[in-house]
């Protein structure tokens, strides 16, 4: 017996003692241990009690049950539970895992068969001392085979909250805690920033044990099953945050955060072009999920910054040469048309096709370009999509899957296979300005020296000079005009309308840049990508970074 108990034999009477005090609570005269715990007199065998536990017998096994617990002894306390094999290692652990002592019990008056008590100890660790203090109750039952009153064991008996197969454990927390920063040292919260929650808890995780940081000293409750969090019961000391900073930007999260509530399910994601840093990312709602960087869905035409560099590259296309701009255009099986069949006058440019979203004056290139993978590759070696980024948290990284005939007309215009989410194109529009794709990150690489994605090669100063032309003008006057009009700066932007099976109204989507920050937005059933995800995008360009 752990605290030292010790059995006396005197006049035929078994008496337990612990520190001079004799428990004759549970000290039964020539008794034998009952197999549920309880003990019996050989010749009164056949004369077991029934019926409830009276009055005196609950206040007798009660007291004995509590004193002896609260002395330290295991051992003696599950004799008097009906399940003595079960309760024993968990009343041990009281003051061996969890490092209670100096408990005082202090029952109450009963209330039936049920005792309530209050629990005052104190707990240590490593000359680390708290008080713990906490209510629960017990019920006394008659023993089944016994016939004697023994407490009813259940695991909430040492604690309200303990459950079947856990354990009481004091020591160092496991994990110790972060404070995520921006990019100027401004601590970031999921209360003050609900999207950024699932990224914080990401951090907390991959980086919480090398952030700098020391872990507290607890009290806590271990489940049996691994998968459910540890309960924190006390703290007795206060780890030393760890330090993690990351790229984002407080003043355009704070932008991203407004603009999407303004929907019902909207996501946004704002990058530096010149190194990839992630100034802002928002989702509404703001669950679990993190849609704006692991979302999968067609883009519309916002892709076609992608498919306008590949057309430049092959030399089938200039920004100002004449690109025929018909009601519709056919390849293979798949026929495709303009927004409400709107045609343009011959002799119209790229730019002004680009700038008006014109649909057919991409297809038509389509025979001219010979390579139904042309801009599955373009994708990868240029823009990054598909390679494995290493962002710092878990992202989608886009596809554009290599197809044929209608299905690869389709993809030129950003819809049938192609899959993005905010992410993925705000990094294309970032790609789109500097001419080489720079992996978004979240934290930067020095933390944890992760290997960076890196596209095989970049676009030519003329090609990207052309794209920023092009998109200049789709925001001077253009189908992104009326939402970047509140934009300053050097600013540009590509709009996108992405229709869903199965939805009555298109996707919303909208990408810009303004100076040296590009952003994407989706709205769901949002319509036209000027209208809804258009405004998103503005105001988190307008917010800077």
């Amino acid at each position: 017996m752990r605290s030292g108990a010790k059995v006396a034999v005197i006049g035929g009477v078994f008496v337990l003692m612990t520190g001079g005090i004799g428990y004759g609570a549970y000290s039964m005269l020539g008794d034998t241990v009952g197999g549920d715990g309880g003990t019996r007199s050989a010749s009164e065998s056949s004369k077991v009690k029934t019926g409830p536990p009276s009055a005196e017998e609950i206040a007798e096994t009660s007291k004995g049950f509590l004193d002896a617990w609260a002395a330290g002894d295991a051992a003696a306390a599950s004799l008097l539970t009906n399940n003595e094999s079960g309760s024993a290692p968990v009343l041990a652990s009281y003051g061996e895992d969890a490092r209670i002592g100096k408990v005082k019990i202090t029952p109450g008056p009963a209330v039936g068969t049920k005792v309530p008590y209050t629990v005052k100890a104190t707990v240590s660790y490593e000359g680390k001392s708290k008080p713990l203090s906490y209510a629960s109750e017990l019920t006394v039952v008659r023993g089944l085979t016994t016939g004697k009153a023994l407490v009813d064991w259940a695991p909430t008996v040492v604690h309200p909250q303990l459950t079947e197969g856990a354990t009481l454990r004091t020591g160092e927390a496991s994990t110790p805690t972060i404070e995520a920063v921006d990019r100027n040292g401004k601590v970031l919260t999921k209360e003050e920033y609900p999207s950024l929650g699932p990224i914080l808890d990401t951090l907390r995780e991959k980086y919480g044990e090398s952030a700098g940081g020391s872990p507290g000293i607890e009290t806590w409750i271990e489940p049996a099953d691994e998968t459910q969090p540890d309960v924190n019961l006390l703290t007795l000391a206060k780890g030393k945050p760890g330090k993690v900073r990351t790229t984002i930007d407080a003043g355009a999260q704070a932008a991203a955060e407004r603009a999407v509530k303004k929907y019902a399910e909207a996501s946004v994601v704002a990058v530096k072009p010149s190194t990839g840093a992630i100034r802002a990312v928002a989702n509404n709602p703001a669950t679990g999920f993190n849609a704006a960087m692991q979302g999968k869905q067609a883009p519309g035409s916002t892709l076609k910054i992608m498919t306008a560099a590949m057309l430049l590259e092959k030399g089938l296309v200039t920004a100002n040469g004449a690109a025929e701009c018909p009601k519709e255009a056919r390849y293979y099986t798949r026929t495709i048309h303009n927004l409400d069949h709107f045609s343009l006058p011959d002799g119209s440019t790229f730019t002004q096709s680009f700038a008006r979203s014109c649909n057919t004056a991409f297809v038509k290139l389509i025979d001219d370009v010979d390579d139904d993978s042309a801009l599955a590759k373009e994708a990868r070696e240029v823009f990054g999509i598909g390679l494995d980024w290493k962002s710092g948290v878990v992202t989608t990284d886009g596809s554009v899957p290599e197809e044929v005939q209608g299905e690869a007309a389709a993809q030129y215009i950003g819809q049938g296979t192609v899959q993005m989410n905010a992410l993925n194109m705000a990094s294309i529009t970032a790609t789109a300005m500097t001419g080489t794709f720079n992996q978004p990150v979240i934290v930067p690489q020095s933390l944890d020296n992760r290997q960076l994605a890196k596209a095989s090669r970049s676009l030519s100063p003329s090609v990207t000079q052309q794209l920023k032309t092009m998109m200049r003008a789709t925001a001077a006057w253009g189908t992104g005009a009326k939402a970047m009009a509140s934009v300053g700066g050097d600013k540009g932007a590509k709009t996108g309308s992405a229709e869903v099976d199965g939805q009555d109204t298109s996707n919303s989507w909208f990408t810009g840049f303004s100076n040296d920050l590009a952003a994407a937005a989706v709205v769901q059933t949002g319509g036209h990508g000027g209208d809804a995800a258009g405004p998103v995008v503005a105001e988190v360009l307008r917010a800077g970074g």
